[in-house]
């Protein structure tokens, strides 16, 4: 489920969004799929059709996205789309996740991650579509592309964004070593942009906001655009050869056989 709490233009008391407190035109999403808030395909559809009703609602002119998973941010892909499906589901899932990316990586509203949990793989991935990162500073509350560490190879526009956040070697080194950084870590690579006390998250979140929505909305929609658009384009030029590159790689019988044993730890920790 996608919780979207809103505000709009007019004032009114003791507005659940803010706890009370009054925004001009911003909508907190909470993103709540327990227990890990996994990218699954029905996930990413709803999280796409909130985005999309906010993005022509004409009041709204940002988003601050969180999570209401205690301790959890967003796991990232949900590995049970990937695992024991046919191609044609696969391939399904992957355009999902493409669009999830091309979506928010070029939304002409302002979008800020309020990170309240830990934060792998697809859920970085996630974070790195925003214009700006609020992580809490929570030992536990690793962020990175590990997706090395499951025997995945992340793809290029996953490399694409993370080299154009934190610059190309420590993204080399990251995706190679499928790190995941902690807080301090993080906003030393330049991964987020700030380290805030768990219980100050959302308020500075929000305080960030009001700073980015003081600029001129059209000039700085531009300027967004100049400097993603080269990025998302490459994407869009190659988009059904990533597809089928993500179908065949998916569908090797040791990335199944990978990902089914992953999947049966998890499982026996639950248990």
């Amino acid at each position: 489920m996608v919780v979207v709490r809103h505000c709009g233009y007019l004032t009114v008391p003791n507005c659940p969004l803010l706890n009370g407190e009054f925004t001009l035109g911003v909508a907190v999403v909470k993103m709540r799929n327990p227990p890990v808030n996994s990218l699954s395909l029905e996930f990413l559809t709803e999280l796409l059709i909130s985005l999309e009703k906010l993005e022509n609602d004409k009041t709204f002119h940002g988003i601050i996205i969180t999570s209401d998973c205690p301790g959890i941010f967003s796991a990232g892909l949900d590995l049970t789309e990937m695992c024991g499906r046919d191609p044609e589901h696969y391939a399904e899932y992957w355009k999902a996740v493409q669009e999830m990316w091309l979506r928010f990586y070029l939304s002409n509203l302002v979008v800020i991650a309020a990170i309240n949990g830990v934060s792998p793989a697809g859920g970085c991935l996630l974070s790195l579509t925003c214009d700006y990162r609020v992580l809490a500073n929570n030992p536990k509350y690793a962020i990175g592309l590990n997706e090395t560490l499951l025997g995945i190879v992340a793809p290029f526009w996953f490399k694409d964004t993370l080299v154009n956040t934190i610059g190309h070697r420590s993204a080399e080194r990251a995706l190679q070593l499928g790190l995941l950084f902690p807080p301090a870590e993080a906003l030393r690579v330049g991964m987020v942009d700030q380290v805030m006390p768990e219980d100050q998250v959302q308020s500075t979140a929000r305080s960030v906001m009001a700073q980015w929505l003081d600029i001129p909305d059209h000039a700085r929609q531009l300027t967004k655009t100049l400097m993603r658009k080269p990025t998302a384009d490459r994407l869009l030029t190659e988009r059904d050869a990533d597809i089928q590159n993500f179908v065949r790689f998916i569908c090797r019988d040791s990335i199944q056989k990978s990902l089914h044993a992953y999947l049966e730890k998890l499982k026996q920790k639950k248990g």
